[in-house]
């Protein structure tokens, strides 16, 4: 089995940890070769790969254009491999908090090009993994809060997503033998992002920091506009079709499990809850 993974951030790297001692032949493409990896000017061996790769995944966002289908789309295209693709459940849009699955129109959300991306990669065949806030190891609101640094917006019925990320790691490969065609993988408890930080300074025994009104709060205009958005992300196609079910079905089990095999006093510099653009 060769698997060519495009991208080597947060969730490409726990993939190819994942699936290295399984005897899987891992090549990965990066910007810059970084970490043994083939630079992704180096067409003639990023084309070889794509030929050969019995799966290829791709988890690079998007700029102005997805920068893997502007340079291989035809590739890709002519591909014998199984193709999956990390999107972001952004694609939806604002639905006021109500639940929103595969069959919602996709393109009303802040950025156009992550939809339009995720519609060409489902035009290719591939799977699309629609993915809401991710955390994990090391990048986690208990890090953000272990730091000082974790904010508490209070926005009256508001809620977000999240997955973990070896809930991730295992949609993606509980897809491999799966139809195509577009997947959420999200748990099942969209919750405020004020309970989620909460609850992570109750675990490590600090106060959380004050509620603040979204028009008080110090924020980046990117930051801004993420809390314009509020939607409840369901997962029963990916349970119904992958027969895939989260090892962290919420929130509190997966920080629980962080909590107690991690430092929580860890140096990271990763978000607390990274979105599929930060993957």
């Amino acid at each position: 089995m060769r698997l060519l993974i495009f991208g080597l951030g947060y969730t490409g790297s726990a993939l190819a940890r994942h699936l290295a001692p399984g005897g899987w032949r891992i090549a990965a493409v990066t910007r810059d070769g970084r970490d043994d990896s083939i630079a992704f000017a180096d067409t003639d061996r990023v084309t070889f790969e794509i030929a050969n790769a019995s799966h290829i995944v791709s988890t690079v966002a998007p700029g102005e254009t997805d920068p893997i289908l502007a340079a291989f789309a035809p590739q890709l295209g002519e591909a014998r491999a199984w193709l999956g693709y990390l999107s972001s459940t952004g694609v939806y849009g604002d639905t006021n908090g109500a639940w929103v699955d595969e069959t919602a129109p996709i393109g009303t959300g802040r950025r156009m090009e992550r939809a339009q991306a995720d519609a060409a990669w489902l035009a290719l065949g591939a799977r699309v993994f629609r993915l809401p806030g991710i955390y994990g190891p090391g990048r986690s609101p208990l890090e953000r809060a272990a730091r000082g640094d974790a904010a508490r917006i209070h926005i009256p019925g508001q809620v977000f997503s999240r997955v973990h990320l070896d809930d991730i790691v295992a949609g993606i490969t509980a897809g491999f033998d799966a139809p195509r065609g577009a997947y959420n993988l999200a748990d099942d408890l969209p919750a405020p992002q004020s309970d989620v930080v909460a609850y992570a300074c109750s675990l490590l025994g600090i106060a959380p920091p004050p509620l603040v009104p979204l028009d008080q709060a110090d924020l980046s205009p990117q930051a801004r506009a993420f809390y314009s958005e509020n939607r409840r992300v369901a997962n029963h196609k990916a349970k119904r079709v992958l027969r895939w079910r989260p090892l962290y079905p919420d929130y509190r089990l997966g920080l629980r499990a962080l909590s107690a095999s991690t430092s929580p006093t860890s140096t990271s510099t990763a978000p607390a809850a990274a979105s599929a653009d930060q993957r």
